[in-house]
């Protein structure tokens, strides 16, 4: 079987996602018009990619053991950065707490699926249904935060609070899933 190229479109994709993250930094820092509304739609744009890059691999037949590795590394450090953005800029406890939960899931479920891995128990851990409302509500409230208008804050904090909820309840799923593994006696 012959090998498949590294660079495909949707291996393109993710890692134009990490690379994103150095631009939307920059300009959340640089003294620009429209600056929240510039970092937003970047940050919209990777996460597009995100569902873009998994959508090609499997129609186009182009998925890779690269992409399979760096997928879910770029949206975990796209969304980290973004929520480190977010509490630098609302410094109080109803963003630091949501920012703490989510990438605390995001490193304890890498972490539950290398190890399930390397036990051959990946697929107990398999993306869920749950898992893809979480990324979902998390890049839209995200995107909104980032946005921050008056009139969709109400909005971007209710779906923030919402992908905590779901955020939680995944993790219970991952959890409870490799329980058995987890629980047995060496």
């Amino acid at each position: 079987m012959a090998a498949r190229p590294l660079w495909n479109i949707p291996n393109i994709l993710t890692v134009s996602r990490v690379a994103l993250i150095p631009v939307l930094l920059v300009l959340a820092y640089s003294p620009i018009a429209f600056r929240n509304e510039i970092v937003a739609a970047v940050f919209a744009i990777a996460a597009a990619t995100d569902w873009f890059d998994g959508y090609l691999a499997r129609t186009l037949n182009q998925g890779s053991a690269f992409g399979r590795f760096l997928d879910p590394v770029a949206d975990k450090l796209m969304v980290a950065a973004a929520l480190i953005l977010l509490v630098e800029w609302h410094a109080h406890v109803v963003m630091v707490v949501p920012a703490i939960v989510i990438i605390s899931r995001e490193i304890t479920i890498s972490a539950l699926r290398e190890w399930m891995a390397e036990i051959g128990q990946r697929t107990q851990v398999a993306v869920s249904a749950i898992g893809k409302w979480k990324t979902a509500a998390q890049m839209v409230s995200i995107t909104l935060l980032l946005l921050d208008w008056a009139v969709l804050n109400p909005l971007a904090w209710g779906l923030l609070y919402l992908s905590v909820v779901l955020t939680l309840w995944s993790m219970c799923i991952y959890l409870v899933a490799a329980w058995p593994s987890l629980s047995e006696a060496d």
